[in-house]
């Protein structure tokens, strides 16, 4: 009898979860990370501000890891935006992993973008610099570290309705 009344419940559990997660919500079905993407996109970045007289980004392991977590909830949670899913101000979220610590002067910035097609370094620093604000950034004297993250999402789930996307997230920072 006690088997029975187990089984009952788990098989009721099973259908429970099957009717509380339906099909096609469990996101993308893989991330790859484009490391090689990562590089190239810093050092293009890095001969557009010599070319306008600046000082090159040096890479940052913490802006880098900002940036890949940014990276990765976008294209697991299917939104694009500056903020999180959960609606922290971007500059909170960067905190998290380049803290201002002792640091008098603590600054951060981003440019966030996607495509639906294989994206290159030219390609994605052409698309900022032809934006203002995004132009701005990577264009900004004071700021001296950069982190990016640019991933390969198959089946995006979200705003992405399913295509295939690349998404890059550069984070920039400064402390002094």
């Amino acid at each position: 009898m006690r088997l029975s009344v187990w089984r009952t419940l788990v098989l009721g559990l099973l259908a429970a979860l099957a009717i509380a997660v339906p099909a096609g919500a469990a996101g993308p079905t893989d991330i790859e990370s484009l490391d090689s993407l990562n590089d190239a996109i810093v050092a293009r970045i890095n001969v557009v501000r010599a070319r306008h007289g600046l000082r090159p980004f040096r890479a940052s392991t913490q802006l880098t890891r900002a940036a890949e977590r940014h990276s990765r909830a976008m294209g697991t949670l299917g939104f694009f935006a500056h903020e999180s899913r959960d609606g922290t101000a971007y500059w909170k979220r960067i905190k998290r992993d380049y803290p201002q610590g002792a640091y008098r002067v603590w600054s951060v910035g981003e440019n966030i973008e996607f495509h639906s097609e294989e994206l290159d370094a030219a390609g994605a620093v052409s698309m900022w610099m032809a934006s203002p604000p995004h132009r701005q950034a990577l264009l900004d004297p004071t700021w001296r570290e950069i982190g990016v993250s640019a991933l390969r999402v198959t089946s995006a789930p979200g705003i992405y309705e399913g295509d295939d996307v690349t998404l890059v997230t550069a984070d920039f920072g400064l402390r002094r």
